[in-house]
């Protein structure tokens, strides 16, 4: 697997922008006060499939050979990507099959079905998906695409970056949850290119910490768990090919619980009308966590998705009035 470069990055644009226009840029006013920073949210959870994945997607179907095409296409995923998937392969005129874990995000599962794609159920959660789908599924024929190692899924992924500093030519800090890798590695290649002096940040549930212990001892570490209602960022391993790159881009990685997920997702509401999920509300929770690390600064938190769990709503709209 190479490492995707900024290069791939800006050849996957054309492949991007034929089918999905830039998400917004907005600096929100009450998330500015609230964090004493100069906020801004880049809203990928106004993508067609509700979150950023639908970029890598796009970029990676787009170019597969025909005889690819004619074979089709599988993955492993909570939710995003394998919507992400299901969306480009409707577009492509390709045929898809996801894999989900058992009692997943009905949500998700819904919508990607409503795209046109197989569903399987297998496993507890993520890791035991994937595995059941690599011991199982993948016979050398379908394409098999993994949610993280990649590098055309990154490429696809870094366009949202593109897109940050065509509005902000050196924002101080750039913050990107962290499921497998793809959004802070995409983001990460863009970010040293184009402005150096960013600080990049990972972002994960502290009940799912795999990827920040593998990216702290630069080795693969497992955890036995990830018990977090946040599925966006619910892996219990780290990806070889993210790994690899985030060792480059990525200068801090932090950890962020269950609560202050919820408490972010209800500030969001409140603040800016928009709907988060987990994992795109963990950036702004992070913040909220260290505010005197990112006092005054220009910061953009990505919202990497909006396809939350309804269930989840009364307890986050119940801890968000207490604050």
């Amino acid at each position: 697997m190479q490492i995707p470069t900024f290069q791939d990055v800006q050849e996957a644009i054309p492949r991007v922008r034929q089918v999905l226009a830039p998400t917004a840029l907005y600096e929100w006013p009450g998330l500015s006060q609230l964090t004493g920073t100069n906020f801004y949210l880049k809203h990928e959870n106004h993508q067609p499939v509700g979150a950023f994945k639908v970029r890598g997607g796009i970029n990676l179907v787009s170019t597969l050979s025909d005889e690819e095409r004619a074979a089709g296409i599988i993955g492993c995923s909570t939710g995003n990507h394998g919507q992400s998937l299901a969306y480009a392969a409707r577009k492509f005129g390709v045929k898809c099959t996801i894999v989900v874990p058992k009692n997943n995000n009905p949500d998700k599962v819904h919508a990607i079905k409503l795209l046109g794609a197989e569903i399987i159920e297998a496993g507890a959660d993520f890791e035991e998906a994937k595995q059941y789908l690599e011991q199982e599924l993948v016979d050398g024929k379908r394409r098999y695409i993994h949610s993280a190692n990649e590098p055309k899924l990154i490429a696809g992924v870094g366009t949202q970056a593109i897109e940050i500093f065509e509005t902000l030519k050196a924002p101080d800090v750039i913050l990107v949850p962290v499921g497998m890798g793809s959004g802070v590695c995409g983001t990460g290649i863009v970010a040293r290119h184009l402005s150096p002096t960013t600080e990049m940040i990972g972002v994960a549930a502290a009940n799912a910490p795999a990827n920040q212990l593998s990216w702290k001892s630069g080795t693969m570490q497992t955890t036995e768990s990830a018990d977090t209602w946040s599925e966006g960022v619910a892996t219990r391993s780290a990806a070889e090919l993210t790994q690899k790159i985030m060792q480059s881009v990525v200068d801090d990685f932090l950890l962020v619980s269950e609560d202050e997920m919820r408490i972010a997702t209800y500030h969001i509401l409140k603040e800016t009308h928009n709907l988060a999920e987990g994992a795109g509300a963990a950036t702004l929770a992070a913040v909220l966590k260290n505010k005197a690390r990112f006092q005054g600064k220009t910061v953009v938190a990505i919202l990497s998705g909006g396809n939350l769990n309804l269930a989840e709503l009364p307890e986050i709209l119940r801890l968000g009035s207490e604050q």
